[in-house]
């Protein structure tokens, strides 16, 4: 199983590399998108502080929805998604794979990027650790809830829009928590309730998501 779990990790990391264009859009989608910000709203550090937390988490749930199209669709079209169907592997670890691997792709280089965008957006140094703590603990759970849209629209041509019609409400709790947890370190309130939530958010579709996303992709392959 261990061999296995790898030997998919690997691929979809080659994977990625080869379709470099995709997550290396994301990342830029997510940057420029805040950095548009203060051109738009003033360069007031004031009130980009305020808006910083709820426009750099917006950002980063519309880059991540940006690759979800793909997760399955490359693998179902040259045949490899068929035969991962019918062998001895698990779907469910192999959706938890490609989610894994759509998060190092794309969520956690958002993370790294995040105190970049938080600088620009004047916000001071304990708000933006608090961002990238957030950020790191709710990303996944964006890439595991996202495996579900990308597997119910695996078959679907230019599905990218129903992917987001689908998956951006079930990315509401997130976003919420995720805001909520930064903002309580900005007024200098107790930010733990926020990210034991928004960890328990991740743990819990680490934990489902996969089964959902499987008995879709065994539907769209059959």
């Amino acid at each position: 199983m261990n061999a296995a779990f790898f030997a998919l990790l690997r691929h979809e990391l080659v994977l990625a590399w080869r379709q470099g264009s995709a997550s290396g859009m994301a990342v830029a989608f997510f940057m420029v998108t805040v950095a548009m910000f203060p051109l738009g709203v003033g360069p007031a550090p004031n009130t980009l502080m305020i808006i910083a937390p709820g426009v750099i988490w917006v950002a980063a749930l519309l880059s991540a929805l940006l690759s979800l199209e793909r997760m399955f669709n490359t693998d179902i079209e040259d045949g490899f998604m068929e035969q991962l169907v019918i062998s001895s592997q698990p779907m469910e670890m192999v959706v938890g794979v490609k989610a894994l691997g759509h998060w190092l792709v794309t969520g956690l280089p958002l993370v790294v990027a995040s105190p970049i965008l938080a600088v620009l957006m004047q916000m001071e140094w304990d708000a933006a650790v608090m961002l990238m703590v957030s950020l790191l603990l709710g990303t996944p759970g964006l890439s595991f809830i996202g495996a579900i849209g990308g597997a119910l629209t695996a078959m679907v041509k230019k599905g990218g829009m129903l992917v987001a019609l689908l998956i951006l409400p079930l990315y509401v709790p997130t976003l919420i928590f995720g805001v909520s947890a930064v903002d309580a370190v900005m007024n200098g309130g107790n930010s733990s309730p926020h990210l034991m939530l928004l960890g328990a958010l991740s743990l819990a579709s680490v934990a489902l998501a996969p089964f959902a996303a499987a008995a879709a992709i065994r539907l769209a392959v059959e």
